[in-house]
């Protein structure tokens, strides 16, 4: 299970990675790539990011179908290659005032690939360790994704703010934010490695070998991409439905933090970049570090309460965070931060068990590729293009406020709709258990468990001891 956690959750802090650096020096790319007034030359760098978003359902239609047929493994080895060598790239072109127009075109192709591959990974990660996890701890297990992605946002900042401190304003512009996006190559090969080296889930070999079985049993045979897509918005458009809706609440206030932040820092509240992105590291240092905390909880009390608390509280503290930051101290803008921080760890410390619960292990890394692809990519990488827009529009600094209240209202009705999973088996799949001794009295109350769904499980008459000690 660690060494599969390890696989995994470096892919997820490579994403994160990279759309940190980015974040962070989103100043020097507007000023390098896109030469035009302002905030028109923001607007275009948040435009930039949001195409890899924006990409990530097609990438999610593509690798989510091979991922159900050929493995999750295999997938998410090529996802941290292409997300690894693009954001390298990116690292070595070439200027506006170097290649002209052809500089935001390749820029702009990078993140495309970016994007695409990034459609495979987030859902690819969360469906394998939801696997591989045990139904006792899956919601342990599972924060530990989230926990790699923001330990990657801040990672990204403060080795964003050691460059900057290094160097001058001049040397910043002209190589120094090169540095951080050079990194991934080598993270690239040793995530590589680390995924070449792991099993593909007893959950998806379990399910592969009965379908061989209903194959040879003369049952249908195999449906191709579109069917499968079609039959799995047809059986599943609610449970489609509300995980959109948490994947809205959660990256909405996630990218409010992470993306939006740094430029709202500097552009609204008038802080120098390098004091932005400080204050911005110890938040999200803690925030990495209590996910798995708030992971556990949803094991002992739910999913459910969990994300509701969340939803809640985006709704009544949102406008005071961002009037604490609002007041420009130090300690007041920390608070603000960090309360948006709190409301982002309700959310996002329980997504990777709860939504792979929604789907079956035959169309699992399918439908988390469409379903979290497609909000990730209509609320949640355009996150600081609507909030700057709406800013624009309003003329209010408390747009973010009034986005991240929305978001929530719409999670918390998601929330409210969908089943409780914690200690539940995933559907289609064998109960998954932590230790050997555990096995005998799963069997012995399988039967007599509400959680357990005995009609979905992948094998033929009762549940015995070598059946699921086997799975």
């Amino acid at each position: 299970m660690k060494k599969a956690l390890r696989a995994t959750l470096l892919g997820n802090f490579m994403e994160w990675f990279d759309i940190g650096i980015f974040a962070y020096v989103m100043t020097y790319i507007s000023l390098l790539f896109f030469p035009l007034p302002s905030p028109w030359d923001q607007l275009a760098s948040f435009a930039t990011l949001a195409v890899t978003f924006l990409v990530r359902p097609l990438g999610g239609l593509i690798l989510g179908p091979l991922g159900d047929r050929i493995g999750r493994r295999r997938i998410l080895a090529f996802t941290i290659v292409a997300m690894s060598l693009g954001t390298f790239l990116i690292g070595v072109l070439p200027t506006y005032a170097q290649i002209g127009i052809a500089a935001p075109v390749l820029l702009i192709l990078l993140k495309f690939i970016q994007g695409f591959s990034t459609g495979g990974e987030y859902a690819g990660a969360a469906t394998f360790i939801a696997e591989y996890s045990s139904d006792r701890r899956r919601g342990f297990w599972g924060s530990f994704l989230d926990f790699g992605s923001y330990l990657g946002f801040a990672a990204a900042a403060a080795l964003v703010t050691v460059v900057e401190l290094l160097t001058d304003d001049a040397q910043m512009e002209s190589w120094g934010w090169r540095i951080p996006f050079l990194v991934a190559l080598p993270l690239g090969l040793v995530g590589v490695y680390m995924r070449s080296h792991i099993k593909e889930s007893h959950t998806f070999e379990a399910n592969q070998e009965d379908k061989e079985k209903k194959a040879q049993a003369g049952g249908a045979p195999e449906e191709g991409m579109v069917a499968q897509v079609r039959y799995l918005v047809k059986t599943f458009w609610p449970e489609i439905l509300m995980g959109s809706g948490l994947v809205m609440c959660a990256q909405v206030v996630g990218y409010a933090l992470t993306t939006y932040m740094p430029t709202y820092l500097t552009d609204s509240l008038g802080y120098d970049t390098l004091h932005g992105n400080a204050l911005l590291v110890p938040v999200l240092i803690i925030v990495s570090v209590a996910l798995p905390l708030f992971g556990a909880l949803s094991d002992r009390v739910g999913r459910r309460p969990v994300m509701l608390t969340g939803c809640v509280a985006g709704v009544i503290l949102a406008i005071p965070a961002f009037m604490l930051m609002m007041m420009g101290h130090t300690w007041s803008t920390l608070a603000g931060l960090m309360i948006i921080g709190v409301i982002m760890m309700f959310q996002v410390s329980v997504q990777a068990s709860a939504l792979p619960s929604l789907f079956p292990t035959e169309s699992r890394y399918t439908a988390m590729g469409l379903m979290f692809n497609i909000a990730v990519a209509l609320f949640g990488g355009t996150t600081g293009f609507v909030i700057s827009a709406l800013q624009s529009i309003i003329g209010s600094d408390m747009a973010g406020a009034y986005y991240i209240i929305f978001a929530c209202i719409v999670g918390g009705i998601g929330v409210y709709c969908m089943k409780e999973s914690s200690g539940r088996n995933l559907i289609g799949s064998m109960p998954v258990v932590d230790h050997e001794h555990e096995v005998r009295g799963v069997v012995e109350n399988v039967e007599a468990n509400e959680k357990y769904d005995l009609e979905t499980m992948p094998v033929d008459g009762p549940v015995d001891i070598e059946t699921l000690r086997g799975n």
